[in-house]
């Protein structure tokens, strides 16, 4: 058997005191991946999937078209999905083309990742008045959502200004929280598929995204909720509030992350 290749396009970089004790958006995916992974046999020595890192903001490195990656990954940035610059004009059609000429090719998007999907495939990202989505917020799924996560709730952690007021076309919506509309979005290979999708495997799903961070741990939001307040990008009462449930049931790991592997058809793929 061989390894799993994925790919991880890179938009960004964590706060300097976040990726000296957890590493960079990278190392935080591979440890989801890791955590997530069904296991293997014992007996098994076989590194079980292989994980290439793309920095598409400076180097504007991107895979090669005959690189044999069964998913591309596409992490969070402090961008906005919406800015006028090169690198990300070029993300978004890149993300466009993937998904016309790459059927085969998974497509998994985290946060900025959401969006950028968004952007490129008839949705739209706007600036969410200021306002923070932080820390673990539950998401109301939608009978697909219910379908493909196996739970009526999902505790996903946050960390956004942006959102995605619409859900692209093809696209079927997820859930919802208190504060986003669009947290989560899947669309599958057959478009033109009927909207019950019981019973459907989930490896016929094309692209997923997700407006959390399935990646992040609560130690690791309430660093950032901390470094926040203190460079006044975000008020007290949000920090405060972003505090106390950071340390709440995270689904990430558990819930997200093996939906992920079945999505790339490694474990259990029959919806639950």
């Amino acid at each position: 058997m061989h390894p799993v290749r994925l790919a991880v396009l890179v938009c960004g970089a964590p706060i300097p005191i976040i990726k000296e004790e957890y590493g960079d958006y990278s190392l935080m995916v591979k440890k989801m991946l890791q955590a997530s992974y069904p296991a293997l046999p014992l007996d098994s020595e076989e590194e079980p999937f292989v994980l290439d890192s793309f920095d598409v903001v400076h180097e504007q490195a991107y895979p090669k078209d005959d690189a044999g990656y069964l998913g591309v990954i596409i992490t969070g940035s402090s961008a906005s999905a919406y800015d006028d610059v090169p690198w990300i004009k070029r993300l978004i059609l890149y993300v466009a083309d993937l998904v016309k000429s790459k059927p085969h090719v998974k497509l998994i998007g985290i946060c900025f990742g959401l969006q950028i999907i968004s952007c490129a495939l008839g949705g739209t990202c706007v600036f969410n008045d200021g306002k923070w989505e932080a820390a673990v917020s539950e998401m109301e799924l939608t009978p697909v959502g219910k379908e493909i996560f196996g739970v009526g709730v999902l505790n996903v952690q946050q960390m956004h200004r942006d959102h995605c007021p619409t859900v692209p076309p093809s696209f079927h919506l997820l859930g919802s929280s208190a504060m986003t509309y669009n947290q989560g979005v899947v669309r599958y290979t057959d478009t033109s598929s009927p909207a019950s999708m019981q019973g459907r495997p989930l490896t016929d799903i094309h692209v997923f995204a997700l407006q959390g961070h399935p990646e992040f741990v609560g130690p690791m939001v309430i660093t950032r909720v901390n470094n926040h307040e203190a460079t006044g990008k975000m008020d007290k009462r949000t920090a405060d509030d972003a505090r106390m449930r950071a340390n709440w049931r995270n689904d990430g790991y558990n819930v997200v992350g093996k939906v992920i592997w079945a999505i790339l058809g490694v474990g259990t793929v029959s919806s639950r």
